[in-house]
């Protein structure tokens, strides 16, 4: 088979909730404190030979084509972040099964400093629909093996899919379990990671109820782009992590963690222009190290927004909700019904409705970082607001909407589902994460009149992996909060089928013809390395309908 390649390093194509405030740590610093504990722990043949000790991974799948990632470390000292080490062929095989016994393509790059060592391969001309098996390989020493999965035929008549569905995952709050959860099915096409892949934060500044348990490194918090590469290269040593990679593709969006806390265009709640740096520095770097690290392929240089496709069954837009929205607003930036405000950028927003409008596909999803449906806190007791507050990052009186969400940007929000309802487009399904707690929802056009507005649009949000939410704010047991908090959010806004405030854990979502539905998962326990899971609730939507029921078994 003919195979056309693309060797990228991210650095050619990008040189460019509770927090407190903080103490700037220089990066060489950091590096020098940091590389000689770090190079003890590597394995001995890292020291003799090529080692890949951040697995290896694949994403954004096409018809013809995926996106092959991995990390190479060449020397001891080549720790991520450290700008050292020898320049490195670096070579991958591609194969349709696992003993690499029917290789479809080769080839080669060299892995450098400059890209953090970090290697990608935009692999190209191979089958629609297809499993594969690939590794790569470095001074004699093999990658681990791990399959991936081309996109159906852009005119197939496709039956069924089926995705992991993930986000706000934090390092020191607990274990990746829902990662290795995943890990263990063998029925996904893909995974979507729905935002804060990382999280920023200095050690102890936001981990489990307040305690770590399992402390990140860098120790500081991330500023730099040497910063940002050791944090992703630690996330990328986890044993879930790497087994989820190695099983399946990732479809992955940004959100605000990935740089800082609450970001915006122009800056975050988690920065302090000056003594960490101008904004426009750290953001740059943070999106750098992300395409480094990340099996990502930017449609734009410098944005996750892009689409794919999976057949005649669903398109897929994927958003980016940092890097062109207005600061959050305040009683200084101004009201969340100001039209000069966006959290999209005309751009992207113009981008996705000409999508939602030409698609032919029988489902529309929409990746999306942050909550699409309206959401009023009700009436809500002053010990339940408070904790509420300090989750959504907001002021903890007197609160009516996050606007960190599209809450705090009606005039895009109304807009867009303007341009559903005027042009009859059907089984648009919202993908969220971000909230720290999981919702299915109807998309209201007007949610003070609903359920006579009509609901131009459904959203499933997945509640975070170990992230806190309400009930860890609280520091009460598990579903005490829930209990309360849910009858209230739901009286106060109707399009909410159901919210579970207080549970850790993942989604799965199946899609076929006639509905596409969201099975969710609980974990056991975040802060142990082999937690269990067990399936919480199903919702789904059927064809035609705009609207979230209940469904009583999971796929």
């Amino acid at each position: 088979m003919t195979s056309r390649f693309r060797s990228t390093n991210s650095g050619d194509a990008l040189n460019s909730r509770t927090p407190r405030r903080r103490t700037v740590v220089k990066a060489a610093a950091a590096t020098a404190v940091l590389a000689a504990p770090l190079a003890a722990a590597l394995p001995a043949r890292a020291a003799e030979a090529p080692a890949f000790l951040h697995g290896v991974a694949s994403g954004d799948p096409l018809p013809d084509g995926i996106l092959l990632w991995t990390r190479v470390t060449p020397a001891a000292e080549a720790i991520p972040g450290s700008g050292l080490g020898p320049d490195t062929q670096v070579s991958w095989t591609v194969a349709r099964d696992k003993a690499f016994t029917s290789i479809v393509t080769t080839g080669s790059t060299v892995a450098t400093a400059a890209s953090d060592h970090t290697v990608k391969a935009d692999i190209r001309g191979l089958q629609p629909a297809t499993d594969y098996w690939f590794r790569f390989s470095a001074g004699g020493t093999d990658s681990p093996a791990a399959r991936t999965r081309t996109a159906p035929a852009a005119d197939a008549a496709v039956p069924g899919l089926r995705f992991g569905v993930v986000s706000c995952a934090n390092w020191e709050a607990g274990y990746f379990s829902a990662y290795r959860h995943l890990a263990a099915r063998s029925d996904l096409d893909a995974w979507m990671h729905l935002g804060d892949y990382i999280y920023e934060y200095k050690s102890g500044e936001y981990g489990t109820r307040g305690k770590v348990v399992r402390p990140h490194s860098p120790a500081n918090e991330i500023l730099t782009l040497a910063d940002y590469r050791t944090r992703h290269g630690r996330y990328k040593t986890d044993p879930d992590l790497q087994a989820l990679h190695h099983k399946a593709p990732v479809v992955a969006i940004w959100d605000d963690h990935e740089f800082a806390d609450n970001s915006w265009s122009g800056g975050a709640v988690n920065h302090t222009e000056g003594a960490e740096g101008a904004w426009s520095d750290r953001q740059a770097a943070a999106k750098q190290a992300y395409f480094e690290w990340m099996p990502v392929r930017p449609a734009i240089a410098g944005t996750t927004y892009r689409r794919l496709r999976f057949g005649k069954l669903a398109d897929l837009a994927l958003l980016d909700l940092r890097s062109f929205r207005s600061q959050q607003a305040s009683t200084a930036s101004g009201s969340v019904d100001d039209p000069d405000r966006t959290i999209t950028g005309r751009a992207q927003l113009d981008w996705l409705k000409s999508g939602l409008k030409s698609s032919d596909t029988t489902w529309r999803l929409v990746g999306n970082s942050v909550m699409i449906s309206p959401f009023s806190v009700g009436s809500l007791s002053a010990d339940l607001l408070k904790p509420l507050a300090k989750l959504l990052g907001l002021p903890q009186e007197g609160i009516a909407v996050n606007t960190d969400q599209w809450d705090g940007y009606t005039d895009d929000r109304r807009e867009l589902l303007a341009h559903l309802r005027s042009n009859a487009i059907g089984n648009t399904v919202f993908l969220t994460g971000d909230i720290h707690m999981a919702w299915a929802n109807d998309v209201p056009v007007d949610a003070g009149t609903y359920p006579l507005s009509p609901s131009a649009a459904t959203e499933f949000v997945v509640t975070s992996m170990t992230s806190d939410n309400l009930d860890d704010i609280v520091k009460v047991p598990e579903g005490v909060v829930s209990a309360v908090a849910a009858p209230v959010i739901r009286a106060a806004n109707r399009h909410v089928h159901w919210v579970d405030t207080d549970r850790h854990g993942y989604g799965v979502l199946d899609i076929t013809a006639d509905r596409a539905q969201m099975d969710y998962y609980v974990l056991s326990d975040r802060t142990n390395p082999n937690a269990t899971s067990s399936w919480a609730r199903s919702y789904r939507t059927r064809s035609g309908t705009q609207a979230v029921e209940r469904t009583y078994d999971p796929v």
